[in-house]
């Protein structure tokens, strides 16, 4: 029934299939004899369903994959994914009750953008899925940190929509800052309609069924269930 996590699937594989045929590199290592290209360096920023999908196709496809998450039980689902889980020293577990991020210290912000900065240096693309539900997104990479990376690099900002987890992100755009590309895209699932309605509506089929008493052959709503009790506007 949860259609965040069904959308958010989908929009992590897109940002990465996206930001991969602007990079102008191939994306795994190949050894031939004119020589080795390197494989490239994908960072997923927030590991929540959009970012765990992010690390997966990321690493399908050959690149070498880190990631961060003010949540500490992100880093187990990370590493089976084949990702590197980039830790923040002394980090506490800033995850909610129900499973999502919620806002960071100052002190967490300062030493993550510290750790972020040292790594974005030999980062070749970054995927931005940070969001905290009901806030404007938080800015995770700032002007000066974009310009440590290397020339070509690409960041593919999720979080354009809720104001987007960089200084320089803007709505629907793709701008270029010193010889960095970042992409803005506020709808991706927009490119992928047919994945994107198949899942929606039986997002919505299995809540409405949820409803429905299939013994009596009607609909029987109890305001008691658990799951309709946190769908209603009180």
């Amino acid at each position: 029934m949860d259609i965040l996590s069904s959308q958010a699937n989908l929009a992590g594989y897109k940002a990465v299939v996206d930001s991969f045929s602007y990079f102008q590199k191939a994306i795994p290592m190949m050894m031939t004899a004119a020589g080795t290209i390197s494989a490239a360096k994908v960072l997923i920023v927030g590991a929540g369903v959009a970012g765990l999908q992010a690390i997966a196709t990321a690493k399908r496809m050959g690149a070498i994959v880190f990631a961060t998450d003010v949540r500490l039980a992100s880093k187990e689902q990370v590493e089976s994914l084949g990702g590197k889980f980039l830790i923040v020293e002394g980090a506490e577990n800033l995850e909610t009750e129900g499973g999502y991020a919620k806002e960071a210290s100052e002190d967490f912000k300062k030493k993550q953008l510290e750790l972020l900065k040292e790594t974005l240096k030999k980062i070749d693309i970054v995927v931005c899925t940070a969001l905290i539900p009901g806030k404007k997104a938080p800015i995770i990479l700032k002007k000066e940190m974009i310009e440590v990376m290397p020339n070509g690099s690409i960041i593919y900002d999720l979080a354009a929509s809720q104001g987007g987890n960089t200084e320089l992100t803007k709505v629907d755009e793709i701008i270029s800052n010193n010889g960095v590309t970042i992409m803005g895209e506020a709808n991706i699932l927009n490119k992928l309609p047919v994945s994107a309605s198949n899942l929606y509506s039986k997002n919505i089929f299995n809540f409405i069924n949820n409803l429905f008493d299939n013994t009596n052959k009607k609909f029987d709503i109890n305001l008691e269930d658990e799951i309709l009790e946190k769908t209603m506007v009180k």
